[in-house]
């Protein structure tokens, strides 16, 4: 059984070109820690996420019980650190998280897999579930989720765009 384990920005990106509904068919579990569904239902930061998770009930919120590193809490924001502390509490197969500090420490110091968001739009072309990722990233780029153009052109290359 795979488990996914994301933070607030890839849900509200997602759900902003209208690709949630992708994790639900690449993943058998889909989990958010408590923080990450507070960020989200905040809006992250451009209001887009109040109804996100109300209308994707097959997101789970953890009901773990978890305790967050200090040492995470003061490197990382709430969401971050409380998304990898659940992908370790609850031996997740991935982390999505698109924030390279998060990233960094997630894989370097607790040797946890993460991808992007870009990434997880090449491994839904491979699935045959989208077409092409170039225009969805263009679409996310355009809503304000910052994307760096060598970020891009890797995603387009790993897509074969």
């Amino acid at each position: 059984m795979s488990t996914v384990v994301c933070n607030a920005g890839p849900l509200i990106a997602l759900a902003g070109i209208g690709q949630l509904g992708i994790l639900r068919d690449l993943f058998d579990v889909v989990f958010v820690a408590r923080e990450v569904r507070n960020e989200v239902e905040a809006g992250g930061s451009k209001g887009a996420g109040a109804n996100l998770l109300s209308n994707a009930p097959w997101i789970q919120q953890s009901d773990f019980q978890i305790r967050i590193d200090p040492l995470l809490e003061s490197l990382l924001d709430k969401g971050e650190a409380a998304t990898i502390a659940l992908a370790i509490h609850s031996s997740a197969s991935l982390i999505l998280m698109d924030e390279l500090k998060g990233r960094r420490i997630a894989r370097g110091i607790h040797g946890l897999a993460v991808i992007g968001t870009g990434r997880l739009l090449v491994e839904a072309k491979r699935a045959n579930l989208i077409g092409e990722v170039r225009p969805l990233i263009d679409r996310m780029r355009s809503n304000g989720y910052w994307l760096s153009d060598r970020i891009v052109a890797e995603i387009a290359r790993l897509a074969g765009e």
